[in-house]
């Protein structure tokens, strides 16, 4: 279902609207490729090819920034992928360009009236960009354990995913890069960094082809009185000899053995004591270290997540509180009513002017400058034909400063109005101000050129200048 750009009214079949008339062939044509990614968008998130949804999606809103349907897809979209503060944004641009019916309300409200949920959102992305700047400090180790924490807060976080991964691939821990990139795999499974991520692991865990294994030695086993006996095989046990000799190489053994044990075995056993007693002792202090610089980072986060709840927070209050953009907005719909009803230009001219005194009109959201430019091109000729008259009288009265202000005003509100800019130059000369005559006759040279005012306007000058 599309709706006239001009009027608002439901279009045919046709290629003009049949309410205003307007020509509306190639903006149906626009709707339709609008319409045509939003489709394909909604069928590649409903078969968790996320990151072809996005793409769809922008796609979609690139063609048609009001696609409600595609910005409120979009941010459940980012929703899904973990990437929270997003799917936000895109729902309250949503809400501004449309603030009635719809479903966005209900995804903000729901962000909103949790705190838990809004805590848990500021503190993923708090972590996530510790996680970033401890990688370019080359601190890789406590980049792992933030991205760990981020992932216990939050595990469908696709980009922390893969930042874990690929400080594992670089620290060659191949099968815990593997894993990760397996969860991004089941949340977006077409997410083109991902499938490079993983190509490179399968390349590294592949097995070189080709190589085998060394053969091992067989060998033969038998029992000789008590023992058991292995031996390689075409190797015969030595015959026995008489009695003495065993008894004698028995003593000499024993001897052997024992002073082996005194000089090798025995001061070998010393120095694996000391040695475990000193490495036990460099791991106390250092995880007496490591719990210290714990304790510290920890303290520093902790203050940076409070004044990062408090921008969240007065970032939402800029939207939704007072004097801020939805509110701001309903007042231009209120003024648009009234003027609908009233018909009364000057009053709806006075009330724009004062909103615009309050915003900055061109940091608002499209829609609010569509609707009050238009504000100001339904009432703004007519409001200029009726100051002109009035700005006229006075400068014909010789009343030259009133004529200054109200034909200023007719210019303000209709810079086409040559004859009022014209006039204006006039009463600018007449009330003895030269500089601003001379600059308002070159604009009426320059904007109205081969025009009887714009002939005027240079005798005029040229006057002023020879003077």
């Amino acid at each position: 279902m599309i709706f006239c750009y001009n009027c608002g009214r439901r279009l045919s079949e046709h290629d003009f609207c049949t309410s205003c008339g307007a020509d509306v062939s190639l903006y149906k044509k626009v709707m339709h490729v609008s319409n045509m990614y939003y489709n394909e968008g909604l069928e590649k998130a409903g078969v968790r090819d996320l990151s072809g949804a996005v793409a769809c999606l922008r796609q979609s809103l690139q063609f048609n920034k009001n696609n409600i349907k595609a910005r409120n897809l979009l941010g459940l979209v980012y929703f899904e992928m973990g990437e929270a503060a997003t799917a936000l944004r895109e729902w309250v641009i949503s809400k501004n360009m449309s603030p009635e019916k719809n479903i966005a309300d209900e995804y903000i409200d729901k962000v909103r009236s949790n705190s838990t949920r809004l805590d848990s959102i500021n503190q993923t992305a708090k972590k996530y960009n510790r996680a970033l700047a401890l990688c370019n400090q080359d601190s890789k180790d406590l980049a792992v354990i933030q991205l760990r924490k981020v992932l216990s807060m939050n595990p469908r976080f696709i980009r922390a995913h893969q930042l874990l991964a690929l400080l594992y691939m670089e620290q060659e821990e191949w099968d815990r890069a593997e894993r990760e990139l397996r969860k991004c795999m089941e949340i977006d499974k077409n997410n083109l960094q991902t499938l490079r991520y993983l190509k490179e692991v399968e390349q590294a865990l592949m097995p070189d082809e080709g190589v085998k294994r060394r053969r091992k030695e067989e060998t033969v086993r038998y029992q000789s009185e008590n023992e058991i006996i292995i031996q390689p095989l075409n190797v015969r046990e030595p015959k026995r000899g008489g009695g003495f000799s065993t008894v004698l190489n028995m003593i000499i053994g024993l001897i052997i053995g024992v002073a082996a044990m005194y000089f090798l075995v025995v001061p070998a056993a010393q120095s694996r004591v000391r040695n475990e007693e000193q490495q036990t002792i460099t791991k106390i202090s250092s995880e007496s270290d490591a719990k210290t610089a714990r304790i510290q980072e920890l303290e520093g986060q902790i203050e940076g997540l409070n004044g990062n709840v408090q921008d969240l927070r007065t970032e939402i209050e800029g939207y939704a509180g007072t004097g801020g953009t939805i509110q701001i907005t309903e007042s231009l719909l209120q003024i648009a009513a009234e003027y609908t009803e009233t018909e009364d230009k000057q009053a709806a001219a006075d009330q724009l002017e004062a909103l615009a005194g309050q915003v900055d009109i061109a940091a608002m959201p499209q829609g609010f400058q569509r609707l009050y430019q238009s504000m100001n091109a339904a009432i703004g000729p007519e409001l200029s034909e009726e100051y002109y008259d009035v700005g006229y009288q006075q400068y014909y009265t010789g009343r030259y400063e009133e004529a200054v202000e109200t034909l200023s005003k007719a210019v303000k509100y209709d810079a086409a109005n040559a004859d009022a800019l014209y006039h204006l130059g006039e009463a600018y000369r007449s009330s003895g101000d030269t500089a601003n005559a001379i600059t308002t006759y070159d604009k009426v040279i320059e904007l109205f050129p081969d025009t009887e005012n714009a002939r005027l306007a240079k005798w005029r000058k040229d006057n002023l200048n020879a003077g």
